[in-house]
């Protein structure tokens, strides 16, 4: 059962959107707010798995709210305006829908949540059970991607956001950082190269005093980095 809560300021908002979710088996309504600075109050007393809001709020807007929060559960937005999706994808939401909303799309995002509570538990519960897993969940494009380790060619890290390179035409764009995947990886075929760089051992085609070239790729070598990758390296040279 996910616990969620509602939060918009227009009434009949409000009200559709409880109906919504006593509709879905899966959600437990816990709670209707009129607007943000309530819902942070009962979110700071209360644990909560989900939350269904509004973004244009009087007082304090559905965003503001969001990044307010320190433990932030999963976010689904509602609202009538387009033009704050870019910014629901930033605070890294589950879904994004705009008013009026079918029942179907709504149960659409329900799902999201759920797939979302489901992998992450079974992610968890996959550390604890082996440090060194064959296998990764990552969150990108309002869903979660397996990620096989031996396919992973390299990894670039971008501020608060980390492109994960398989061989596919696309990188995996997912919000975190070198260091977290770093320690998600647990596995000597993976080395930091660069700060902003981490590559697969494995998948090296050719190496120079500053570049590593995986396939059509071309990684930088940093100085703080050379001695340690070329001592990895020589232990395999004939």
């Amino acid at each position: 059962m996910i616990n969620c809560i509602a939060v918009d300021d227009e009434p009949l908002a409000l009200d559709l959107l409880e109906d919504n979710i006593k509709k879905v088996p899966f959600l437990n309504l816990v709670s209707k707010c009129e607007n943000a600075i309530s819902a942070i109050e009962f979110l700071q007393n209360e644990k909560i798995d989900l939350v269904f809001s509004d973004i244009e709020m009087p007082g304090l807007s559905g965003l503001n709210m969001i990044k307010a929060l320190k433990n932030k559960p999963l976010i689904i937005f509602i609202t009538a305006y387009e033009k704050y999706a870019l910014q629901g994808f930033e605070l890294d939401v589950i879904d994004y829908l705009l008013k009026p909303v079918l029942f179907e799309r709504f149960l659409k995002a329900a799902n999201k949540a759920r797939e979302y509570m489901n992998y992450s538990i079974e992610s968890i519960s996959q550390e604890k059970n082996n440090s060194e897993s064959d296998f990764i969940f990552v969150k990108a494009d309002y869903k979660i991607i397996k990620i096989f380790i031996k396919d992973i060619l390299f990894i670039e890290g971008l501020k608060d956001y980390i492109k994960i390179y398989t061989g596919e035409k696309q990188p995996i764009l997912t919000l975190s950082s070198l260091k977290a995947i770093e320690n998600k990886l647990n596995t000597s075929d993976f080395i930091r190269v660069h700060k902003s760089f981490i590559i697969s051992v494995t998948k090296i085609d050719s190496i120079s005093k500053s570049r590593i070239n995986i396939e059509k790729h071309e990684i930088p070598i940093s100085e703080n980095y050379r001695e340690n990758i070329f001592n990895i390296i020589g232990k395999n040279k004939l």
